[in-house]
């Protein structure tokens, strides 16, 4: 390595350290006070920067979410991005792996995430978020299709659409709902949920010939 660009390594491991701490702070301070009524001020002390310093990483204070939205994005890859096909021999199990995923990234950190769910929803970011999750379901519902699994006379775009709502419908229910009916877990809700649906798409068995 050229000795010139150590000290911007340097530099750039320095600032991550930064953000990181600043993001982990504010996590800390919405989930005492709620999104409202956690100041950037105070953000910055607890993590030991000067006001201004927040904004260098985070212009708007509405950017932490962004951020958080980020994090349960790597959260779902990691979690699913390197299923082996002997983990899931179906398309149907990973799907079910999906849902187990997301009910567990949700019931691991109940309280942060409904207050950053209530944040999010409140910034209208549903509107306009990327379909991530969507495609996520569509390229598992397409190779269904391909291997008889599943019927090729529904759509995978509307169907994944479709999972992907059902997702979010039971998030917020169960976000609304107060922690001790929050069980059982978001993760069996989604099980039940992704029955339902694919006993709906499941192809039927052929007929044998007469």
């Amino acid at each position: 390595m050229d000795i010139a660009e150590q000290p911007v390594g340097r530099r750039a491991r320095n600032k991550q350290r930064v953000r990181d701490r600043l993001y982990s702070s504010a996590l800390e301070v919405i989930l005492e006070k709620g999104y409202d009524h956690a100041s950037v001020d105070e953000i910055a002390e607890r993590a030991d920067v000067a006001r201004g310093t927040f904004f260098n990483y985070f212009p708007r204070k509405e950017d932490l979410i962004g951020a958080w939205a980020e994090q349960r994005r790597e959260s779902i890859r990691a979690a699913v991005g390197d299923t082996a096909p002997a983990d899931c021999p179906s398309a149907q199990s990973q799907l079910a792996q999906y849902m187990r995923a997301l009910g567990r990234i949700n019931d691991t950190e109940e309280d942060l995430t409904v207050a950053m769910l209530t944040a999010w929803v409140r910034a209208g970011r549903p509107l306009f978020e990327d379909p991530h999750l969507a495609k996520l379901f569509e390229a598992v519902v397409e190779n269904g299709q391909k291997s008889g699994e599943f019927s090729r006379n529904v759509s995978a775009e509307r169907v994944s659409y479709a999972l992907r709502d059902l997702y979010l419908g039971a998030l917020y229910e169960w976000a609304r709902s107060s922690p001790v009916s929050r069980h059982p877990p978001l993760e069996h809700r989604l099980q039940e949920i992704l029955t339902l649906l694919v006993g709906g798409i499941a192809a039927a068995p052929a007929r044998p010939e007469e």
